[in-house]
């Protein structure tokens, strides 16, 4: 592991707090002026999978962050520092071993449906793309437009691209499955060829 006491100590600066969503137990944000990060324990890990260095964080309510490249472990730490008090933050590989044993079986085609908890944090808007993404089956593909539509905002598609974007647990919450309107490979923050990938794995695209 390589989560040392010098790289959480870079992590002791005040961010934006989150606030709880109502009903089913997600947190949101609302107001990014608020001064307070969560303060609630993070477990953090990384491991290596058959797409490169994967780094995951969870609370004790489930898994809140997957860093899968191209964000790097850089990237990771700077998320955690602007959603979380840095204090609670711990190396804990034990406490993410179920997560890291899904992926790997999923990674190996042995998976394709994720059981552990999740703790996504977003905005109200945020949550309802995601949580809309988790219905898209497996082997499957929808376009933004079409996922603006689920989400009862058909001309905010763009806004739909940017929760994407957002998406805190990539792979779990799988963003990977839409595409353009022509049934182009973009809009992917993880990089393209990660989505390339990913679709090959689960045959929704042969190509």
């Amino acid at each position: 592991m390589d989560f040392d006491l010098a790289t959480i100590e870079t992590l002791r600066v005040a961010k934006p707090t989150k606030k709880k969503l109502a009903g089913e137990g997600e947190r949101g944000r609302s107001d990014e002026s608020e001064t307070q990060p969560i303060a609630t324990k993070v477990y953090c890990t990384s491991f290596d999978s058959r797409i490169g260095r994967i780094y995951v964080a969870s609370t004790e309510r489930g898994i809140c962050k997957i860093s899968v490249p191209k964000e790097t472990r850089k990237d990771f730490f700077e998320w955690l520092r602007k959603h979380f008090d840095p204090d609670t933050v711990t190396d804990n590989r034990a406490r993410n071993k179920d997560v890291i044993d899904q992926l790997n079986r999923y990674f190996n085609g042995k998976l394709v449906k994720f059981s552990v908890p999740i703790d996504p944090l977003g905005t109200p808007f945020q949550i309802r793309v995601w949580r809309e993404l988790t219905k898209i089956p497996y082997g499957t593909t929808i376009s933004y437009r079409s996922l603006a539509k689920r989400v009862n905002t058909p001309k905010a598609y763009q806004a739909v691209g940017r929760a994407n974007s957002a998406n805190p647990l990539p792979i779990i919450i799988p963003c990977h499955r839409v595409l353009g309107s022509n049934g182009a490979l973009v809009g992917y923050a993880c990089g393209i060829k990660t989505k390339e990938f990913l679709l090959r794995l689960e045959g929704a695209i042969i190509l």
